[in-house]
């Protein structure tokens, strides 16, 4: 019930979920074979959630048990590419929930959408580049203006024009304006 409730949150509007356990013959990974069912359209039984979710229901539904199953003993949740097959208003309740989980553990968030990276308290630009014929990875937190700037890429694309700065302007004042309406 508890992950049905966190997947109503994500913008599943009429979702079912459930968890079935068999017993099956011993193997190195036990006897028991546990599998998580879910229906995500109205009048739809429930079926294997690996037959019936898309990428982007997929990432919700990883946010939703995520956020039900993490104890006080688990610091750190990681999502890489929550943001998979989804946008508009489901990515700006994604950046929510992520954000109230965000109250109890620290969140690592790899995301290419602007919805979510606006909600960070701390915004890193991750690059790949080639050196040496290597494949090199480096990481920066960004200041607030850059934060800005990048979040500008994410809207704009090729060319950022004030019009699309401002947007981000807007994305991250609103952002922060939510959660500290959160805080209260």
């Amino acid at each position: 019930e508890s992950i049905k409730n966190a997947l109503l949150d994500l913008n599943f509007l009429d979702v079912q979920f459930m968890m079935e356990f068999a017993e099956t013959d011993y193997t190195a990974n036990g006897i028991d074979d546990a599998q998580f069912l879910i229906s995500t359209n109205p009048g739809e039984p429930v079926k294997p959630l690996g037959k019936v979710a898309s990428g982007g229901e997929l990432s919700r539904i990883m946010l939703a048990i995520k956020t039900v199953m993490a104890s006080d003993k688990i610091g750190t949740l990681i999502f890489d590419e929550i943001d998979s097959g989804i946008s508009g208003r489901t990515a700006q309740m994604v950046s929510e929930k992520m954000n109230v989980l965000g109250r109890s553990h620290q969140i690592i968030c790899i995301t290419h959408l602007p919805q979510i990276a606006a909600m960070a308290d701390s915004h890193y630009l991750i690059r790949k580049s080639v050196q040496n014929q290597t494949t090199v990875s480096t990481i920066r937190r960004l200041s607030e203006e850059e934060s800005i700037q990048e979040l500008s890429r994410m809207l704009g694309g090729v060319e950022i024009t004030e019009t699309v700065k401002e947007s981000a302007r807007e994305m991250r004042a609103l952002a922060k304006s939510k959660k500290s309406g959160f805080e209260k």
